[in-house]
């Protein structure tokens, strides 16, 4: 099968391209590099099944001759991290909605399936935990550049199904909770890397607001794993799921004391405002837990790796990419 990865130069990206072209399949990625390297696929850039183009999914016709020759898309090509949607909204809107909306029409022409990511932020600011797949979405004003993410990711979603019941076209959606794992940048305002690269560093450890935020985080491998799975499955077509790992729930402040420790780290642990670390009025969720019961159900899926055992990979990783 040939398969088609948007934004494959990226962190989840990259690691969805390994694993299936061990797999045996035909892995072409296209990537703008706006926010994923060719570093991350340098060790399967040789891959006789690999290719990769250097292109925006919003150039539609570069998006059609790619689109045509595939025959299933993951659609993982976005704007990444509050960060990034924060310093540049206008960007991360056209890249998220218009970019969406050429691979939805273009996979619907050539009868193509696909798996699109979207992501734990559409939950908002609901307080009701945990996350099923049928909870509300609760946002603040559209004057906080901060919702324009979930917004955004929110509307693919809409698209995806207006697709599936319209144009029968077949997509799964996927909502990801806080993926981790080597290759994750924290340039983009990523905890773990950030908190790993500041503590490897002897740079404070800062801590946005009052760190009691809890979050739960999904090792890169299990995310992959669970998506590739989903594909398999008839039934998962015009459906969603959510993706991630109940049991690592943990608290920014206790993720910043482990990772001080299981770095030997003499930096100090610091709290910093989210307006001085993003703008004023920038709101948070105080609890991000998803309820795994549906992929379960459909894939018998549980994630295999947890805090404990991902987070020194990822200190490894960064450790040896210091070094090198």
């Amino acid at each position: 099968m040939r398969i088609l990865i948007t934004g494959g130069c990226g962190f989840i990206g990259s690691h969805l391209a390994e694993y299936l072209l061990e797999r045996g399949e035909r892995v072409e990625v296209l990537d703008d590099l706006s926010s994923g390297s060719l570093k991350n696929v340098f060790g399967i850039k040789k891959h006789p099944n690999f290719s990769c183009v250097i292109g925006s999914v919003l150039d539609y016709q570069l998006s059609e001759k790619i689109v045509r020759r595939n025959d299933f898309i993951f659609h993982l090509a976005a704007a990444v991290g509050v960060k990034m949607v924060i310093e540049d909204p206008i960007k991360s809107i056209k890249i998220n909605v218009g970019g969406t909306e050429n691979i939805l029409e273009l996979a619907s022409r050539f009868k193509k399936k696909v798996l699109l990511t979207s992501t734990s932020e559409v939950y908002g600011k609901n307080e009701k935990i945990p996350f099923s797949e049928n909870s509300d979405s609760l946002f603040g004003s559209t004057k906080i550049r901060r919702w324009n993410y979930a917004c955004t990711k929110l509307l693919d979603e809409f698209m995806s199904f207006a697709y599936f019941q319209e144009k029968k076209l077949p997509v799964i959606v996927v909502r990801l909770f806080n993926t981790i794992g080597p290759r994750q940048t924290g340039e983009y305002g990523m905890v773990v890397p950030r908190f790993i690269r500041q503590a490897l560093g002897g740079k404070p450890i800062t801590v946005y607001g009052d760190g009691k935020q809890v979050r739960c985080f999904t090792y890169v491998t299990d995310v992959v794993e669970a998506m590739i799975s989903l594909t398999k499955e008839p039934a998962a077509f015009g459906d969603i799921f959510n993706v991630g790992n109940p049991t690592t729930a943990i608290t920014i402040n206790e993720l910043a004391k482990v990772i001080k420790k299981l770095t030997k780290s003499k930096s100090k642990i610091i709290h910093i405002s989210y307006q001085k670390a993003y703008q004023q009025g920038f709101a948070d969720m105080e609890r991000r837990v998803p309820d795994i019961g549906k992929i379960q159900k459909q894939i018998d899926f549980f994630p295999k790796i947890n805090l404990k055992e991902a987070l020194p990979r990822i200190i490894e990783y960064h450790k040896n990419i210091i070094s090198s």
